[in-house]
């Protein structure tokens, strides 16, 4: 994930998950919003914030080691690298940052989400 904060920003972030969403699935969205509202609080480390912005910016790259157009797998590494970051800053995922991830969740997929794949993980 070296050098992929460079292809970090929040209209790219939520672009791609807008855009996108659908097709990831749950889990890949799901992750990507752990990251990216525990990226906003004031309080975590500067090297828990670069993980998170270097996983952020290889989902948000198109041109990554699986194309996201691949049919069936192209979010696979996505999912494998927002799930190690996900590892390495979850003592920074607090109830608030699950309760705005999944609300967000909610507005785009219903309230019939089942994240507990995820939150068994953390």
């Amino acid at each position: 994930m070296d050098n992929m904060e460079k292809h970090f920003s929040e209209d790219k972030f939520w672009t791609k998950l807008k855009k996108f969403g659908v097709k990831a699935g749950h889990s890949v969205v799901y992750t990507a919003l752990l990251l990216y509202f525990t990226l906003q609080k004031p309080d975590i480390p500067v090297k828990a914030k670069m993980v998170i912005i270097g996983a952020l910016g290889y989902f948000i790259l198109p041109t990554d080691l699986i194309p996201d157009i691949a049919v069936g797998v192209g979010f696979t590494d996505d999912l494998g690298a927002l799930g190690l970051a996900l590892l390495q800053v979850a003592m920074y995922i607090d109830d608030e940052v699950k309760a705005k991830a999944k609300a967000k969740l909610s507005d785009w997929f219903g309230d019939d989400v089942d994240t507990s794949e995820v939150d068994d993980k953390l």
